[in-house]
Protein backbone atom coordinates (compact mmCIF):
# COMPACT_ATOMS: atom_id res chain seq x y z
CA UNK A 1 0.00 0.00 0.00
CA UNK A 2 1.74 3.39 -1.30
CA UNK A 3 1.93 5.70 1.76
CA UNK A 4 1.04 9.52 1.35
CA UNK A 5 3.88 11.80 -0.33
CA UNK A 6 4.47 15.40 -1.68
CA UNK A 7 2.37 16.10 -4.97
CA UNK A 8 -0.15 13.82 -3.71
CA UNK A 9 -4.16 14.87 -3.35
CA UNK A 10 -5.27 13.34 -0.48
CA UNK A 11 -8.06 13.43 1.31
CA UNK A 12 -8.39 12.64 5.26
CA UNK A 13 -11.52 13.50 8.06
CA UNK A 14 -10.11 15.45 11.09
CA UNK A 15 -11.27 16.68 14.65
CA UNK A 16 -9.49 19.64 16.02
CA UNK A 17 -9.25 19.66 19.64
CA UNK A 18 -8.09 22.70 22.08
CA UNK A 19 -6.38 21.92 25.22
CA UNK A 20 -9.33 22.87 27.33
CA UNK A 21 -11.31 19.70 25.10
CA UNK A 22 -13.12 21.65 23.09
CA UNK A 23 -13.64 21.12 19.41
CA UNK A 24 -12.55 24.00 17.28
CA UNK A 25 -12.81 22.06 13.89
CA UNK A 26 -13.98 18.74 12.33
CA UNK A 27 -14.78 17.16 9.35
CA UNK A 28 -16.53 13.60 8.78
CA UNK A 29 -16.63 11.66 5.53
CA UNK A 30 -20.04 13.41 4.20
CA UNK A 31 -17.39 16.85 4.53
CA UNK A 32 -13.71 15.68 4.26
CA UNK A 33 -11.09 17.74 4.06
CA UNK A 34 -8.94 17.70 0.55
CA UNK A 35 -5.49 19.34 -0.07
CA UNK A 36 -2.25 18.69 -2.14
CA UNK A 37 0.61 17.41 0.06
CA UNK A 38 3.52 19.77 -0.13
CA UNK A 39 1.72 22.53 -1.23
CA UNK A 40 0.99 24.69 1.96
CA UNK A 41 -2.86 24.70 1.55
CA UNK A 42 -2.96 23.42 5.47
CA UNK A 43 -1.47 24.22 8.38
CA UNK A 44 1.86 22.97 8.09
CA UNK A 45 1.38 20.53 11.58
CA UNK A 46 -1.41 19.09 9.50
CA UNK A 47 1.06 18.63 6.72
CA UNK A 48 3.53 17.37 8.27
CA UNK A 49 1.10 14.37 9.68
CA UNK A 50 -0.23 13.31 6.45
CA UNK A 51 2.72 12.74 5.07
CA UNK A 52 4.09 8.87 5.23
CA UNK A 53 -0.10 7.67 6.32
CA UNK A 54 -1.75 4.93 4.19
CA UNK A 55 -5.29 4.81 3.37
CA UNK A 56 -7.37 4.17 6.83
CA UNK A 57 -4.58 4.99 8.69
CA UNK A 58 -5.64 6.83 11.91
CA UNK A 59 -3.84 8.91 13.94
CA UNK A 60 -3.54 11.49 16.81
CA UNK A 61 -1.12 14.43 16.52
CA UNK A 62 0.02 17.61 19.00
CA UNK A 63 0.73 20.67 16.81
CA UNK A 64 2.53 23.51 18.30
CA UNK A 65 1.57 27.16 18.07
CA UNK A 66 4.38 27.79 15.51
CA UNK A 67 3.23 24.52 13.23
CA UNK A 68 -0.43 25.74 13.54
CA UNK A 69 -1.94 29.07 13.59
CA UNK A 70 1.06 30.32 14.29
CA UNK A 71 1.87 32.36 17.97
CA UNK A 72 0.26 35.43 18.98
CA UNK A 73 1.66 38.85 17.18
CA UNK A 74 1.57 41.99 19.36
CA UNK A 75 2.08 44.05 16.10
CA UNK A 76 -1.05 42.66 15.18
CA UNK A 77 -3.07 44.66 17.74
CA UNK A 78 -3.91 47.87 17.75
CA UNK A 79 -6.04 50.94 18.85
CA UNK A 80 -7.84 52.74 16.70
CA UNK A 81 -9.61 55.54 17.48
CA UNK A 82 -13.56 55.23 16.37
CA UNK A 83 -13.55 58.96 14.75
CA UNK A 84 -10.75 56.96 12.39
CA UNK A 85 -13.04 54.72 11.45
CA UNK A 86 -16.17 54.90 9.06
CA UNK A 87 -19.50 55.62 10.14
CA UNK A 88 -22.28 53.47 10.76
CA UNK A 89 -19.74 50.32 11.22
CA UNK A 90 -21.16 47.63 14.08
CA UNK A 91 -18.32 47.78 16.75
CA UNK A 92 -19.13 45.56 19.73
CA UNK A 93 -16.41 43.00 21.60
CA UNK A 94 -16.65 39.56 19.32
CA UNK A 95 -17.64 41.27 16.58
CA UNK A 96 -15.31 41.36 13.37
CA UNK A 97 -14.16 43.73 10.39
CA UNK A 98 -12.70 42.98 7.35
CA UNK A 99 -10.02 45.40 5.63
CA UNK A 100 -8.42 45.52 2.16
CA UNK A 101 -4.79 46.58 2.02
CA UNK A 102 -3.26 48.33 -0.93
CA UNK A 103 -2.04 44.91 -2.72
CA UNK A 104 -5.87 43.22 -2.09
CA UNK A 105 -5.47 41.19 0.39
CA UNK A 106 -8.24 40.94 2.68
CA UNK A 107 -7.84 40.56 6.19
CA UNK A 108 -10.06 39.66 9.09
CA UNK A 109 -9.69 41.84 12.39
CA UNK A 110 -11.17 40.61 15.81
CA UNK A 111 -12.88 43.39 18.09
CA UNK A 112 -11.50 42.66 21.58
CA UNK A 113 -12.36 45.76 23.37
CA UNK A 114 -14.20 49.30 23.27
CA UNK A 115 -14.71 51.81 24.86
CA UNK A 116 -16.47 55.58 24.21
CA UNK A 117 -13.24 56.66 22.07
CA UNK A 118 -11.69 53.43 20.98
CA UNK A 119 -11.84 50.20 19.50
CA UNK A 120 -9.03 47.46 20.06
CA UNK A 121 -8.38 45.70 17.06
CA UNK A 122 -6.47 42.19 16.64
CA UNK A 123 -5.77 40.48 13.41
CA UNK A 124 -4.28 37.06 14.83
CA UNK A 125 -5.68 34.04 13.89
CA UNK A 126 -8.46 33.41 16.83
CA UNK A 127 -6.46 29.97 17.58
CA UNK A 128 -2.76 32.00 17.60
CA UNK A 129 -0.42 30.47 20.26
CA UNK A 130 -2.72 27.62 20.94
CA UNK A 131 -1.23 23.82 20.65
CA UNK A 132 -3.91 22.29 19.02
CA UNK A 133 -4.36 18.48 19.29
CA UNK A 134 -5.50 16.89 15.67
CA UNK A 135 -7.36 13.19 15.32
CA UNK A 136 -6.72 12.37 11.53
CA UNK A 137 -8.01 9.61 9.22
CA UNK A 138 -6.56 8.99 5.99
CA UNK A 139 -9.62 8.28 3.41
CA UNK A 140 -7.49 8.48 0.18
CA UNK A 141 -4.19 9.21 -1.42
CA UNK A 142 -4.55 10.69 -5.70
CA UNK A 143 -1.34 10.21 -6.74
CA UNK A 144 -0.85 12.47 -10.24
CA UNK A 145 0.61 10.47 -13.32
CA UNK A 146 2.68 11.66 -16.19
CA UNK A 147 1.29 11.18 -19.19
Amino acid sequence: MSRAQEGDTVTITFQGILDDGSIFDASDENDPLTFVLGESQVMPGLELAVFGMSVGDRKTVNIPPEQGYGLRQARLVEVVSIDALPEGLELSIGGQLEVTSEDGTRFKLHIVKRDAQTVTLDANHPLAGHPLTLRIELVSVDRPTIN
